[in-house]
């Protein structure tokens, strides 16, 4: 398992004690990265806290909380202990509703729930709110805790990995399990940007519904979310510098995705599923490698995928092994979830573009 550490000894603030939970401790230790505070406190300033909305992508929210008040029962009538509550914990909307409390936003506030899909699909959520003219930034993100449901839930479908997964490695056999907590910041785009500012320039979604734990085993669902993807940003696929696959290490899904890739892509972009150095991160995965991938533009550096120790040779990609130094201008993200929803990012260099 990918344990963030020292997550339960992290304390929320006095005034927001009742949100309490393993999901919204990890949120806070996300949320205090970076000067990311500091940038969401600027943005309140400028636009008004009616103007930024909170969008955040979670599977099992708080769902910890409920299986530890589940253990404190009643031994006589079965209630659950008074001092859980629900709503601010299990509940999926907790982690927004922390989020924007935290940051004493008042404008829309949403969470998607769409598996490992989640936290790609609310940039496209929060850009078409700034879109319609309904705000003006949104914080982003994806939040996901270690819980005994996703654990027994993925081994019972004997998808777990028995050592660190090995994304299209030839003798992969699963997922490693993790936990994370990424955001952005979201906002229009000004007249002149500066050089490592990273521009959201493309989403596309897709359902495929194809079966509800398994993909298309030809990835249409996955080729249709990266086509609307490059549509959105008026991009070709040789445009394309890097892709940060989905890669969970399963022997259908890297499959399913290397289809998908190679028929849009062929097998010269470079790509690679950096899951070997989280694991999969479930809900959060999407805002995860988003975050990967603005790295990348900003510093020109292509991760390597780890954990590989033969490339599966049915899989026809450019898969790098190793980091790789090179100017990089656009990138695309890819995040597909149970039940087939989809859902891809194109991110691209702010230096040199004007809006």
């Amino acid at each position: 398992m990918g344990e963030v550490a020292d997550v339960d000894a992290v304390q929320l603030p006095k005034q927001l004690a009742g949100f309490d939970c393993r999901n919204n401790r990890l949120a806070l230790l996300g949320l205090m990265q970076d000067g990311f505070a500091d940038a969401v406190a600027a943005a309140t300033q400028k636009y008004g806290a009616q103007r930024v909305g909170v969008f955040i992508g979670t599977s099992t929210s708080g769902i910890l909380q409920t299986e530890l008040a589940y253990r404190r029962r009643d031994p006589s009538s079965g209630a659950l202990p008074a001092d859980f509550i629900y709503g601010a914990t299990h509940n999926t909307f907790s982690v927004a509703d922390f989020t924007r409390h935290y940051f004493d936003l008042t404008g829309p506030a949403v969470v998607v729930s769409s598996a490992c899909s989640s936290s790609a699909k609310v940039f496209g959520s929060a850009r078409r709110m700034i879109a319609a003219g309904l705000i003006d930034a949104a914080v982003v993100g994806g939040v996901d805790s270690l819980c005994l449901t996703t654990l027994y839930g993925f081994n019972s479908l004997g998808l777990l990995s028995t050592q660190a997964c090995r994304p299209f490695d030839a003798a992969r056999d699963g997922i490693s399990i993790g936990e994370a907590a990424a955001f952005a910041l979201l906002e229009r785009v000004p007249g002149q940007l500066d050089e490592n500012a990273v521009l959201l320039l493309g989403v596309g979604e897709s359902s495929d519904a194809y079966h509800m734990s398994s993909p298309h085993p030809d990835g249409l669902g996955a080729r249709m979310a990266m086509q609307d993807a490059l549509k959105m940003a008026n991009l070709g696929a040789t445009d394309i510098d890097y892709i940060n696959l989905h890669g969970t290490a399963t022997q259908s899904n890297d499959a399913a995705e290397a289809k998908a890739v190679a028929a849009l892509f062929g097998s010269n972009t470079p790509c690679s599923s950096t899951k070997g150095a989280t694991g999969h991160t479930l809900g959060a995965a999407g805002s995860m490698e988003a975050v990967i991938c603005a790295l990348a533009l900003q510093h020109g550096l292509l991760p390597g995928g780890l954990n590989m120790q033969q490339l599966d040779p049915a899989l026809p990609l450019n898969y790098l092994l190793d980091n790789r130094e090179q100017p990089v201008s656009y990138v695309l993200s890819n995040s597909f979830g149970f039940g087939g929803t989809n859902c891809s990012l194109v991110l691209g260099r702010g230096k040199g573009r004007v809006n």
